[in-house]
């Protein structure tokens, strides 16, 4: 390891530790976290597919200046920041074209994704289009491959992401509930509606457990997108947008930064 990696490797030790003895407060943390570079991956939840206001040259990634990376960069100055997450995105991806900017600087990295693995879109889909009983039998094939699979995806991206940015704080965000149960809502069943739900936590503990068992920080949005879901009367996420179909079921502009930007705050 050349002289400038091991200076910047120990100097990022350094400020973790301080952290942690001194007890940092969450805009103290933000601020060491800023002394470094902060890479942004993921999928469509990161790059802030829904909220509008795309960066051209990011195509149909759909990178917004509105998404929480954006925002939380746009307020904490990092040394760099490169915002690689991608709509679509899956674990695959993630490990094949966005890891690239991490190197030993790296301070910082955000990220989602697995809900592309899953089969979040075909799930919607299903649920929207066919019946009760279609809608849970489609839930229950995402719960098996949820078990079966994914934790070995994520495991590959998260061991990925440490062997490229060996003392970056890495936090992984998870995805909110959609529905707001009881409510009077047109639109689909309660029956569709709780299995989607418990369908989200499903995917989230197992996101939370991987993360975890790499010492990363998982960040949950499902408490800040409370009160905000699909049928509560003031929702911060996408219904089914027939005009653009790829906003559905996606945070607005709202959602990026009063349900995501607050956890990344608070993780960071």
């Amino acid at each position: 390891m050349r002289r400038s990696r091991f200076t910047s490797y120990v100097t990022s030790l350094l400020l973790a530790t301080a952290a942690a003895l001194t007890g940092a407060t969450t805009a103290q943390a933000s601020e060491l976290a800023a002394t470094g570079g902060y890479v942004a991956l993921g999928d469509s939840y990161s790059s802030g597919v829904g909220a509008g206001s795309y960066i051209s040259s990011s195509g149909d990634c759909k990178r917004s200046t509105r998404a929480y990376p954006y925002l939380w960069a746009a307020a904490n100055s990092p040394s760099s920041f490169h915002f690689t997450a991608c709509s679509g995105a899956r674990t695959s991806d993630v490990t094949a074209g966005q890891l690239a900017p991490l190197n030993s600087g790296t301070a910082l990295v955000s990220i989602s994704v697995g809900g592309n693995d899953a089969g979040f879109a075909d799930v919607m889909t299903t649920c929207v289009l066919q019946s009760d009983s279609a809608c849970l039998s489609r839930i229950n094939t995402a719960k098996a491959y949820v078990d079966s699979t994914l934790p070995g995806r994520l495991d590959s991206v998260y061991s990925a992401i440490r062997a490229k940015a060996p003392a970056a704080h890495v936090v992984v965000l998870g995805y909110p509930r959609f529905y707001k149960l009881g409510a009077s809502c047109v639109g689909l069943s309660e029956t569709k509606r709780k299995a989607i739900n418990a369908a989200a936590d499903y995917l989230d503990t197992a996101i939370e457990k991987r993360a975890l068992n790499h010492g990363f920080t998982f960040g949950d949005v499902r408490p800040t997108f409370t009160g905000h879901e699909i049928c509560s009367g003031s929702s911060w996420l996408h219904s089914v947008n027939w005009l653009n179909i790829g906003d559905s079921y996606h945070p607005t502009a709202a959602g990026q930064s009063g349900g995501y930007l607050p956890v990344l705050n608070s993780a960071a």
